[in-house]
């Protein structure tokens, strides 16, 4: 795994050394191992691999999410090892969104109050411009009063997606973000977040397995 890195730009995101196991004695399996590795702000930067190659251990503990056996992770100039679980919840919170493989949408709540649920557990007002860009672009409008329980994969990822973005965060980790959407849908996913990054500076890690996708 390995991505371009350009000079004049500071990284969004970083990881010295990192190593991560899972298990223990013949058990034990290796999903990171010495990976050291930078990602640009101001980027669209896709991760490819096989499963099972580590991808998502690697956004997992570059968000955060995971702790790594050894090495340190970096949003920015915060070293996430350092910092305590409030602190980790608050830099999460504030600075990273996160798009799942597995959605991770709340079942009682509707679409639309889950695509705003990061900004009202922060306390922060919705930007309604962009929240209508967001939504509209990844064609949800319609299905906005709808919880999990009433959408298809594509239609939950989709708002998992749109979650994502519509705090616009530091940095996006979006983890097989088009894998249960079709060909259309995947596009003018994949085209908004291209265009976030374009237009609106956003720093995006993705991965994938897709070579079309990247």
């Amino acid at each position: 795994m390995a991505t371009a890195m350009r000079d004049d730009l500071k990284p969004a995101a970083r990881a010295v050394d990192l190593q991560k196991v899972y298990g223990e004695g013949d058990a034990a399996v290796e999903a990171l191992r010495g990976v050291t590795i930078e990602f640009a702000s101001g980027e669209f930067t896709a991760i490819m691999g096989p499963s099972g190659s580590g991808k998502s251990t690697l956004l997992h503990c570059l968000a955060g999410l995971d702790t790594p056996t050894r090495g340190t992770t970096w949003i920015g100039d915060v070293d996430l090892t350092t910092l305590g679980e409030k602190q980790l919840t608050a830099l999460r919170r504030d600075a990273v969104g996160f798009v799942f493989q597995a959605y991770n949408l709340v079942p009682t709540l509707t679409a639309a109050e889950n695509i705003t649920l990061p900004l009202d557990i922060a306390g922060r007002d919705v930007d309604r411009a962009w929240y209508d860009q967001v939504v509209d672009t990844i064609g949800l409008r319609d299905r906005l009063g709808h919880r999990p329980s009433e959408l298809s994969g594509g239609q939950q990822q989709r708002v998992a997606g749109a979650r994502a973005l519509v705090s616009r965060p530091e940095i996006v980790f979006a983890d097989e973000p088009t894998g249960n959407l079709d060909s259309r849908s995947s596009a003018e996913l994949l085209g908004f977040l291209r265009d976030a990054v374009s237009t609106h500076g956003q720093t995006i890690l993705m991965v994938t397995h897709d070579a079309n996708a990247a």
